[in-house]
């Protein structure tokens, strides 16, 4: 896809540096993140219309701290240096960079000392988000001081003669009040971007690019039924037709009835051309005795692989996969040195072998979770298809810690089924980022009528979450939660006791497993 009006990410290693590119393009400019490794005449090449430096964990003095050449200071691309980017700026163009006093973490009040492009729209004084150790002591020549706050004198900074900015706050967090305006200003009023990066551009351009690449060759896609394989595969036929066929695998592992319902929909609503392959035997077979996680996501994994690449070559003439990758997995999937590493493999980015043959077509790989659902509105897909919560490529695989076995799936695809459905009655299913139930190796003594049971614990969970990267549990109301916990205990035979989850991310993972 070719982008004319774009903001470059380098990241240092920050928790938020994906924050910062979803911000940047809920302003309807496209913006993508770079290594601090990227070479200098590779970001010329790309000719972005402006630059920011992210923040990151480490001190500018540190051995092997990320930096940049500062032949990139001096190019005349708008510079927004932010925490770390501030800091790492400073040092690199003679400013002196030294151990703050005392952390600062949370929330300060910023005050206005000077008119400031940066700051426009902005009020004299406002509540910003801090996260640093360090702190910028003495200014390079040519900088002037905009903002402060008590504990950070040099706190917004400038040099509109080389058109570097920073701040030494996060305005990319939900805390900072005025940081969606902060970075308005800084990719409109300082970079002159147009604001061209609409789902409807991303579609035509995309539709136009598939139609070229594919020809009248054929495409196959494995639909696993959720937003980001349907969202791909509903784009990819609308380019290409009836080139394409899509490959819905059933392992056993997904939720009730889930199956069968979604292959009606792809087939009756989206008028795709579906094979349903029910493979449900094999998984399971091969999952039996199996307790550790890693273990079993790749047994699920190479099992996948091995009856799809089954199926695909009974398609003649496929010569390209589509898969529903999206921009944050492929972040996460690929280290970079010396500041962000990798969380984990994901299933979806890469994995397939090379035997097959076949080129990859990943039309989301530049999209965030929720570009994606604007473009899938644009595409037709009704509302509540987009909005499902979340769901893991191994299934109830990560949900069943320890073995699985057919009756630990159906015990907890009734409970997950009430829970998810009770979500909707109340209307709360909508304020959750994604919920689910769990159904621990645990069994605890209960008492139903005048008999005593023995039976499996169920645990509950509900975040709130903007990418997956950080989670905070939901604020049930208590009542809602008492239903669901009677609901299921009353209903499902093997459950005598239901808890909730109250772990945030981190320290805690969103999965159990």
């Amino acid at each position: 896809m070719v982008i004319t009006d774009n903001i470059l990410i380098i990241d240092f290693g920050s928790q938020f540096t994906q924050l910062i590119a979803r911000k940047i393009r809920e302003l309807n400019v496209y913006s993508r993140i770079y290594p601090h490794t990227y070479p200098l005449e590779e970001i010329l090449k790309i000719n972005p219309k402006g630059i920011i430096l992210s923040g990151g964990p480490m001190s500018v003095y540190d051995e092997n701290a990320p930096h940049i050449p500062v032949e990139l200071l001096e190019t005349g691309i708008p510079i927004l240096g932010i925490c770390y980017g501030l800091q790492l700026t400073c040092k690199l163009l003679g400013g002196k960079v030294s151990p703050a006093s005392s952390r600062e973490y949370g929330k300060a009040i910023l005050s206005k000392i000077s008119e400031s492009e940066l700051l426009a729209n902005v009020p004299g004084e406002s509540v910003v988000w801090m996260s640093h150790g360090d702190h910028v002591e003495e200014l390079p020549a040519g900088f002037n001081l905009t903002a402060s706050t008590p504990d950070t004198h040099f706190c917004c900074i400038e040099n509109k003669s080389k058109n570097i900015y920073g701040v030494q706050f996060h305005p990319e967090v939900y805390h900072t009040e005025s940081g969606k305006d902060i970075l308005k200003n800084f990719v409109y009023g300082i970079c002159s971007c147009t604001g061209n990066w609409l789902p409807e551009y991303f579609i035509d351009t995309e539709i136009k690019e598939i139609k070229s690449l594919v020809g009248e060759k054929k495409a196959i896609c494995a639909l696993s039924g959720g937003v980001d394989s349907t969202v791909a595969a509903v784009l990819i036929n609308k380019a290409i037709g009836d080139k394409l066929t899509c490959v819905h695998i059933d392992n056993g592992l997904m939720r009730k009835n889930e199956s069968e319902t979604v292959v009606k929909k792809f087939r009756d609503v989206f008028n795709l051309n579906v094979i349903y392959i029910d493979a449900k035997d094999l998984f399971l077979n091969r999952l039996a005795g199996v307790t550790e996680p890693e273990k079993k996501r790749k047994i699920i994994g190479n099992t996948f692989i091995e009856v799809f690449e089954r199926e695909a070559k009974k398609i003649e003439g496929a010569e390209f996969l589509v898969q529903g990758t999206l921009y944050p997995d492929v972040i996460e999937s690929v280290p970079v040195k010396g500041a962000s590493v990798t969380i984990k493999t994901h299933h979806n980015v890469g994995g397939l072998p090379e035997k097959m043959n076949l080129k990859l077509i990943e039309p989301l790989r530049e999209l965030f979770k929720d570009e994606v659902r604007n473009a899938g509105r644009k595409l037709g897909i009704d509302e509540e298809f987009l909005m499902r919560h979340p769901f893991p490529g191994p299934g109830l695989a990560v949900r069943i810690p320890g073995e699985i076995t057919r009756e630990k799936i159906d015990i907890l695809q009734q409970a997950d089924e009430i829970y998810i459905n009770t979500l909707i009655e109340k209307g709360v299913y909508d304020e959750i980022w994604q919920a689910f139930a769990v159904l621990l190796p645990v069994q605890s003594v209960g008492v139903m009528g005048d008999a005593r049971t023995y039976e499996f614990v169920l645990a509950l969970r509900a975040v709130n979450s903007v990418d997956g990267m950080t989670a905070d549990w939901y604020r049930f109301d208590y009542d809602i939660l008492a239903e669901i916990s009677n609901k299921i205990i009353n209903n499902v035979k093997g459950v005598n006791r239901v808890v909730y989850d109250i772990s945030s991310k981190p320290p805690a993972t969103i999965e159990w497993e």
